[in-house]
């Protein structure tokens, strides 16, 4: 095996055209297998010796000595890789690592901020100048209707309809959706819409005006968004990991909190399956639990 994978990694190199840090992932990863073999076996055997019962024990050694799943699940791809190499090489007959499973990825809950962490943040930009008032309609908005950044900077002036306080929201693969707006929003982006900046060639050209726009008047971008909410959170003195899509995340988990079903969630956020949606529910009943063991007399 030892000669068989320098072959597989000048494969790479010259037939793949892999770059240096990816054959040098591939080397460690097969050159792992080979150590582990000959610690545990005292040998290492040819490529076509090995079975999935073999490579199954080294999955477990991994897990064992506490490898991440992400970083267990790209060695399993590599012994993949190789083992399709060995086959068309005539080295080996069949690809021992192809029955192996990944490991489950483990999802991170999302962070969540709580109502009065909403309630900070929201008031923390000034109302007496333009652009704290622009400010304010920004997150008033993305919490409102739990916008991703991308959605709140393509929202167009014929977007909203004040009346009915919704907003026509444009999400991944161009699908639309309406999104009701609550009234602290609306009131938001009405006072700042009366004071915005007005670009001249776009009215010129008839077209649809962006909603939020810096102080020249054109379209704004993500980045300067999260940059915005950078300066807020320090402001409001909140949590360093709370970013524009943390906004969302709260907006998910305080419906669910409240006692939303999770398919009206699922369509307010846009998700094409329930099983993204379904994190929120995660994040809920650990909030649950939190406010058990702090007031349950006999939670500890």
């Amino acid at each position: 095996m030892r000669r068989s994978i320098p072959q597989f990694l000048t494969f790479l190199a010259t037939e793949r055209n892999a770059s240096d840090l990816t054959i040098k992932a591939y080397r460690e990863d097969l050159f792992g297998l080979t150590e582990w073999l000959e610690a545990t076996r005292g040998s290492i055997p040819k490529p076509d010796a090995l079975t999935p019962q073999d490579l199954r024990a080294y999955q477990a050694a991994l897990q064992q000595a506490g490898y991440a799943r992400t970083t267990i699940s790209r060695k399993l791809a590599s012994l993949r890789s190789f083992y399709r190499f060995a086959m068309r090489q005539g080295i080996a007959s069949t690809n021992p690592a192809k029955p192996l499973r990944n490991p489950r990825r483990q999802r991170k809950l999302p962070h969540v901020l709580t109502n009065d962490e909403v309630g900070r943040l929201l008031i923390a930009p000034p109302a007496n100048d333009k652009a704290g008032l622009r400010d304010r309609a920004i997150l008033e908005t993305m919490y409102s209707a739990g916008l991703r950044v991308s959605e709140l900077v393509g929202m167009q002036d014929g977007d909203v309809d004040y009346d009915e306080q919704i907003v026509r929201v444009r999400g991944k693969g161009r699908k639309e959706r309406i999104s009701p707006l609550g009234s602290f929003a609306i009131r938001a982006i009405k006072k700042y819409a009366a004071n915005r900046v007005r670009d001249p060639k776009v009215e010129a050209k008839g077209r649809q005006a962006p909603v939020f726009v810096n102080r020249f008047g054109k379209i704004l971008t993500t980045r300067s968004i999260g940059r915005m909410l950078e300066k807020y959170i320090g402001l409001a003195q909140l949590d360093s990991r709370t970013s524009p899509h943390t906004l969302r995340h709260s907006f998910a988990t305080h419906l669910l909190d409240r006692g939303a079903d999770i398919r009206s969630v699922q369509e307010l956020l846009g998700h094409k399956s329930l099983a993204t949606t379904q994190i929120y529910t995660h994040v809920s009943a650990a909030n649950l639990r939190q406010v058990y063991e702090k007031a349950h007399p006999r939670a500890n």
